[in-house]
């Protein structure tokens, strides 16, 4: 089954929430940036809010774009590759400091690599792991409650 809009929204807030924070913990430490450890977890935990609320918007879209898809969905390469407008998007958003509660501009690189890790691993455990505590998950069109 594919996954309804419900769903793919479901989905990824509970992996940004789960595995995004995860990430978000263990790399920022050692990410590119100057300032208080406090600061820098702030930043980065201020992007990955925006990359979930932003991802509502994007689903929307891309439930739009795929409308004029045969099978109504995304090959998971496209699900993957959708970290190129996403990421511009966030990124410019985080490097020129328009978002709420963030102390400062966030340097380039510390943005991408931030991004581009959590990134890979949500895709990563949205294809692969959530499948095994989650064993209905594709017959419930994608959500999760």
């Amino acid at each position: 089954m594919v996954p309804t809009l419900l769903g793919r929204i479901q989905t990824r807030l509970f992996l940004l929430a789960l595995v995004g924070a995860a990430v978000t913990a263990l790399v920022t430490p050692v990410l590119p940036a100057d300032g208080p450890l406090a600061g820098r977890y702030q930043a980065t935990f201020v992007v990955l809010a925006a990359v979930a609320a932003l991802g509502v918007g994007w689903e929307l879209l891309y439930h739009l774009l795929m409308q004029w898809r045969w099978e109504k969905d995304w090959p998971t390469l496209f699900g993957l590759l959708t970290l190129v407008p996403e990421g511009l998007l966030a990124g410019w958003l985080a490097v020129t400091g328009r978002l709420p509660w963030l102390p400062g501009p966030v340097p380039v690189a510390a943005f991408a690599v931030h991004f581009v890790l959590v990134w890979l691993a949500v895709w990563l455990v949205a294809n692969g792991p959530l499948r095994v505590p989650f064993i209905r998950w594709r017959f419930r069109g994608g959500r999760l409650l």
